[in-house]
């Protein structure tokens, strides 16, 4: 079976996350996905595969080999952003894409002269939304394309290859599927996430990221009676956004730069709340982002009075390049494999996060392979099939190369 054959089954899977829940898996759909990829990873004669309690798939399949080589590992997450529904009926398939302007059934147009992953997709067999819905590409696609390398791997009882691992988790998207993730269980010594982006892509810069939780407290009198009294704190929730440079917010960077970026905001006179996230992908700099938010805070307070301004920092994860630098053999591989099913292979840094930075920094260093899909996160969500089939051929081709390795 293609990927994308089995995409379009995997998506039609309501497993949405929901970052208010208290349970794991937020949503009970993600263990229904689950229980389904282990039935199907059985039906090809792999037989450890399991789903735990918490709704994380692991399982393996044994070494036909007699040399010893590490374990590599595969991981893709079932979950999808709750920012819009997951599909109510089938995709769109459109075959040997034009290069003209995409339309939609909810009147959105899809423009090549504005989405350079569509101009590169001229030629190619497309899956695309109604308009209204997610696609679920992220991870979806990399659930499939993992998933038809492992019945590769069985329907091959010639292919050589080492011990190989694989995972699929839970909850990716409101950031916790590294929380319950079971290291030993998995067993990888080196691992791959597939996990969004186009394919060809090979990601293992990240940013260092941090959340910040700003409460300011205000004094709240009669607008007549305010004057020397009065501390409004939404006008000072103001002037600390104004404190932070707006140069560098998401909206103006791009490849390497780092920002600040506001989340949310709400409050009153009496009581102001932000919540922001700092990302950046060089140490120093990040360390340096944290200090600005501070010294934003003691200068309101100096101003305002000690304690009006709160601005709590919490790490959140790290940028896994220095966990991956002493194995470079990982982008060499993917690099070779790519290559080797007709791509160019690019090494663009990410800017965001991945389930392989905290992998990294758990000692199992872990970059990204792009799966062919786009747009994540929106209703005009994509993913190309001719791109789909090369990810899982690349999977194959970077297990082949392990079995020969010599590290």
């Amino acid at each position: 079976m293609r990927p994308y054959e089995r995409f379009l089954k995997y998506v039609m899977f309501d497993t949405t996350s929901d970052e208010s829940s208290k349970t794991v898996p937020s949503t009970p759909g993600q263990k229904v996905l689950g229980q389904a990829l282990v039935d199907e990873i059985r039906g090809f004669g792999i037989e450890d595969v399991y789903m735990d309690d918490k709704g994380y798939v692991y399982g393996s399949v044994p070494s036909n080999i007699e040399k010893e080589v590490p374990v590599i590992g595969f991981i893709a997450h079932v979950d999808t952003v709750e920012d819009h529904p997951s599909p109510k009926s089938a995709p769109r398939i459109i075959e040997k894409y034009d290069g003209s302007v995409i339309r939609l059934d909810a009147g959105i147009e899809l423009d090549p002269a504005t989405d350079v992953n569509l101009q590169k997709a001229v030629g190619c067999d497309l899956v695309v939304t109604d308009g209204t819905t997610l696609l679920g590409g992220d991870d979806k696609a990399g659930v499939a394309e993992i998933v038809t390398a492992l019945e590769y791997m069985a329907q091959h009882p010639e292919f050589r290859h080492g011990k190989i691992a694989f995972s699929f988790t839970p909850d990716e998207e409101i950031g916790e599927s590294q929380t319950n993730f079971d290291v030993q269980a998995f067993g990888a010594r080196f691992a791959y996430t597939v996990d969004g982006a186009d394919f060809g892509d090979i990601e293992y810069e990240n940013f260092n990221a941090a959340s910040v939780a700003v409460e300011i407290k205000g004094v709240a009198t009669h607008p007549g009676e305010a004057k020397d009294v009065m501390k409004n704190a939404s006008i000072i929730a103001m002037e600390f956004a104004g404190l932070l440079p707006p140069w560098e917010r998401p909206e103006h960077t791009a490849d390497f730069e780092g920002f600040y970026h506001l989340l949310h905001i709400e409050g009153d006179c009496q009581q102001c709340r932000m919540r922001y996230m700092i990302r950046e992908h060089d140490a120093d700099k990040f360390a340096a982002r944290k200090e600005t938010i501070k010294a934003a805070a003691d200068l309101l307070n100096a101003r305002y009075g000690a304690g009006t301004v709160t601005a709590q920092i919490e790490d959140s994860y790290h940028n896994m390049s220095e966990m991956i630098r002493p194995h470079m053999h990982l982008i060499d591989f993917a690099k070779a494999a790519i290559e080797e099913c007709g791509a160019v292979p690019r090494v663009p840094a990410i800017r965001g996060g991945t389930d392989g930075s905290d992998l990294s920094f758990k000692g199992v260093p872990c970059p990204n392979m792009g799966t062919g899909s786009w747009n994540h996160h929106s209703v005009m969500e994509m993913a190309n099939i001719d791109h789909m089939d090369k990810c899982a051929e690349a999977i194959v081709r970077i297990i082949g190369k392990y079995a020969e390795f010599e590290g």
